[in-house]
């Protein structure tokens, strides 16, 4: 029996570098020191895969390409969440999707996020985080809200919104990272939180009863929020949208950080970026948050494996 972790690792949206960094990835002696790896995707997308969802034949722009590329990424995220819920890995690493493709494959989800939460029945968070290194604290960004437009955010960010995403964090924090208080912050959906009502107020009548509700600080400014998670004062910070949260993990750690969904009966994580068609195949794709991905799915998977035998 191993004594690493095993995860399904699949390879998104062919079309783009999901295949070499996870080619990369599988050749990494210190990655195969952690992980035993599953590749799951369609044949034919120049890496070897363990776990087949089809036949993919590079087609450039012709018709139905993109459609072919979405349905096969579908498929593959199906794979992996039977494999995980079946317990024959203990983890799933995804590489980017398109999802622009993936609506055009079959599949009506924003995103990974959403797509998990559906095939689990799980309430879930995404986030971001970057482990503390040499040049930096550790920063962990959650969303309380994921992919929608700007234009609807002002109603989805809700109390009870803000309530499930301090609710899941608070738990994904204590059984994956070992964080048995976690502090979180959630940070204010308007310009200086408001400034009384000045600029907005979905601060003082929304945001600040949730987060006396769900015992969370804030919600404090933007632009001063994450620079005190990044000195330490707080352990994550729930993002009231995609944008402003995302902006945040990605000025202070891209290439380091990685997308966990928080939530999920099995760990899921993702690199800090997307498929970057545009270099697809150059041989300029840089695997280091695949493999970062990796490492963090596999030490959640190994204290998730303690604490279920503990607990024997």
């Amino acid at each position: 029996m191993s004594t690493v972790p095993r995860l399904a690792v699949t390879l998104g949206d062919v079309r783009g570098i999901g295949p070499e960094i996870t080619a990369a990835v599988r050749s990494d002696p210190a990655i195969r020191a952690v992980a035993e790896l599953v590749v799951v995707g369609p044949s034919g997308a120049g890496v070897s895969v363990d776990e087949d969802v089809g036949s993919w034949t590079p087609r450039g722009e012709a018709p139905g390409a993109v459609a072919l590329a979405g349905r096969l990424a579908g498929r593959a995220i199906e794979r992996a969440v039977e494999l995980a819920r079946r317990g024959e890995v203990a983890g799933i690493v995804t590489a980017p999707i398109d999802k622009a493709a993936l609506l055009a494959g079959g599949y009506d989800y924003p995103g990974h996020t959403e797509m998990l939460a559906a095939l689990t029945d799980s309430r879930v968070a995404m986030m971001l985080a970057s482990a503390a290194d040499a040049d930096a604290r550790a920063l962990r960004v959650v969303l309380a809200t994921t992919h929608i437009p700007l234009r609807d955010v002002p109603t989805a960010v809700t109390r009870d919104a803000i309530v499930e995403a301090a609710e899941v964090t608070r738990r994904g924090l204590s059984d994956w990272f070992g964080l048995s208080s976690p502090r979180i912050a959630l940070c204010a959906l308007n310009p200086h939180a408001g400034d009384s009502g000045r600029f907005g107020t979905e601060d003082d009548e929304i945001l600040a009863p949730a987060a006396r509700r769900a015992h969370i600080a804030g919600p404090f400014p933007a632009d001063t929020v994450f620079v005190r998670a990044l000195r330490g004062e707080f352990d994550a910070v729930i993002a009231p949208y995609h944008d402003v949260g995302m902006t945040a993990i990605k000025v202070a750690a891209f290439g380091r950080a990685v997308n966990i969904t928080l939530g999920l009966p099995f760990p899921r994580t993702s690199p800090d970026h997307g498929t970057a068609l545009d270099i697809a195949g150059r041989g300029m794709a840089d695997p280091s948050s695949m493999k970062e991905a990796v490492r963090v799915c596999a030490a959640i998977a190994g204290r998730v494996r303690v604490h279920a035998a503990g607990r024997a």
